[in-house]
């Protein structure tokens, strides 16, 4: 594990770079993600049997997934027909979506799921939480993990610590008890997702000068992680993809990713935040807005509603 011996006991707002002007609500959460795919068939077998999601819709060429008994959809699925897979190296764009489990003991049975069933997956722990990977048939990338509690995170001076240790599975293991897995829970979020761009100071003006999120973790290698509300992280950025250009329409990609605002004025201020910042705003009858990052990777920006599609 890493030395810590130098870092200081978390404090809420103890931590973080906020932006100069225009700043998200701690009460901002993610909503669904929109995959393009290049078989739902496949995908939604992938998605249902080994990560277990619920699925709640079925439409001409695509679905929406939720889990356990929750009406909130988690991951929308597109089809393309003959479009290409993700290359393995990665391009601007998605480098995974990340599934937010209740509990510890839910990742200690998603484990086990995943070895009773001889699916291989990475895994690391990232000190604040701890983390399976896994790539979908299409080659995009998953994470699924579990948060530490708040009072384990330390920080060095305005930052948070974060690393990529060895993750204790048979710690995991023995958090999951006798109870087997049965999906994903009720409970189960978006947690974070996690973009390749190309140039990460590019990237913070668009993040976090325009959209309005805070730096929390900024000196790990080519990396930028940035949340709202002091969680670790709810967006992160890396230099890291061996394509420099995005992906094309006849590709599998991220076709969008949500973030709810608690209230219509909070949506309409961070429009006007990145308009001032020099970015194009799409807005539509409902009051969202889309706009795209420098790389072409869309955001849709939307009121938070229970239970809303």
């Amino acid at each position: 594990m890493t030395d810590t011996r130098h870092a200081m006991d978390v404090a809420i707002g103890s931590y973080g770079i906020a932006p100069e002007g225009h700043r998200l609500p701690a009460e901002t959460r993610l909503g669904p993600v929109r995959l393009q795919v290049t078989d739902v068939e496949r995908s939604l077998d992938y998605y249902q049997e080994v990560l277990g999601f619920r699925l709640a819709h079925r439409e001409d060429g695509g679905a929406t997934l939720t889990a356990g008994q929750d009406a909130r959809p988690l991951v929308k699925l597109r089809q393309r027909t003959g479009a290409a897979s993700a290359p393995a190296g990665g391009r601007p764009g998605l480098y995974h979506f990340a599934i937010l489990l209740p509990t510890r003991g839910d990742l200690g049975r998603f484990l086990r799921h995943l070895a009773e069933r001889g699916k291989q997956a990475g895994a690391a722990d990232h000190l604040v939480s701890e983390a399976a990977y896994l790539r979908d048939p299409d080659g995009l990338g998953i994470e699924v993990y579990a948060d530490r509690p708040r009072s384990a995170w330390k920080t060095k001076g305005r930052e948070l610590v974060m690393e990529t240790d060895p993750l204790d599975v048979g710690s995991l293991l023995h958090s999951a008890g006798d109870s087997p897995w049965d999906g994903m829970p009720s409970g189960t979020k978006i947690g974070h997702v996690h973009l390749h761009v190309g140039d990460l100071q590019r990237a913070a003006k668009f993040y976090h000068r325009g959209l309005g999120l805070d730096k929390v973790v900024w000196s790990y290698p080519g990396a930028l992680f940035l949340s709202t509300g002091g969680y670790h992280h709810h967006l992160a950025l890396n230099t890291w993809a061996a394509e420099a250009m995005p992906a094309g329409d006849d590709e599998a990609k991220l076709l969008e990713w949500t973030l709810e605002l608690p209230d219509v004025q909070s949506v309409a201020a961070t429009a006007e935040s990145l308009e001032a910042a020099g970015y194009s705003v799409e807005r539509d009858a409902a009051g969202d807005f889309s706009s795209r990052d420098p790389w072409g990777t869309p955001l849709r920006v939307r009121m938070k509603q229970s239970g809303r599609g």
